[in-house]
């Protein structure tokens, strides 16, 4: 099983103000100037605080099951429905990885909210969330990388909660990788701690594509992979 750690730097993710303003609803001409300036001052905080870390394990000989549209990988099985078992299927080995900006991101959103510093805490939230996924992505492609030397390729990141898998199989997930994989742990009801952390599947393959994540066809409104998707749309257009 192949095992790949990374530690990042806040300044390896490239974060933009402007991508914090998309998730905040700003668009092009809105007056932003007190929010800018807040913006920028919690990513100055942020590059101090974060302890940014990814992981991955890779597992071969799986089983998928059309029937069920599950994917069994060593004793676990993983009903992860018909849209992300679609962009599996033809995977021969699975990419487990977890990703984390640290405790104190965090705990900093939770301790503003309870001051009643909404916005303070709205912001600390969702740069947060958005230091997670950039690392996720530094993370992605790598393996991608990697993964080419041999030939193959990888589809895009999947995880428990997104379009109709169960959340609740993060515990099957986390039976597979090493314990404190990157200093995060497992609540009873399959949270993650600490709670900016992202987990789940990619699939290598030497037939596969790297597709985009088809939100349209998912009726999952507050889904991470439908926010980060619309907010890349709405930068680059």
């Amino acid at each position: 099983m192949e095992n790949r750690t990374y530690k990042f730097d806040f300044c390896d993710l490239h974060l933009k103000r402007s991508e914090i303003e998309a998730v905040l609803g700003y668009k092009e001409g809105d007056d932003r100037e007190i929010v800018s300036d807040l913006i920028e001052e919690l990513l100055q905080e942020a590059q101090k605080i974060c302890n940014i870390k990814a992981q991955y394990s890779i597992f071969d000989k799986l089983k998928f099951k059309h029937e069920t549209r599950s994917i069994g990988i060593n004793e676990k099985s993983f009903t992860v429905e018909k849209i992300v078992f679609g962009h599996l299927r033809k995977s021969e080995a699975l990419a487990i990885f977890l990703c984390t900006a640290g405790s104190e991101i965090g705990i900093r959103s939770r301790k503003m909210m309870e001051e009643r510093d909404f916005l303070k805490g709205y912001v600390y939230d969702i740069i947060g969330s958005e230091i997670v996924e950039a690392a996720a992505d530094l993370m992605q492609a790598d393996l991608e990388k990697n993964m080419s030397l041999s030939g193959y390729k990888i589809t895009n990141r999947y995880s428990p909660g997104y379009c109709g898998w169960d959340v609740a199989e993060q515990h099957s997930l986390f039976q597979l990788i090493p314990e404190n994989y990157c200093e995060i742990q497992l609540t009873g009801s399959a949270l993650m701690n600490p709670i900016k952390s992202i987990s789940g599947f990619i699939g290598i393959g030497k037939d596969l594509k790297n597709n985009p994540y088809t939100c349209r066809m998912c009726n999952q409104d507050d889904c991470v992979y439908r926010r980060v998707r619309e907010v890349k749309v709405q930068i680059t257009d």
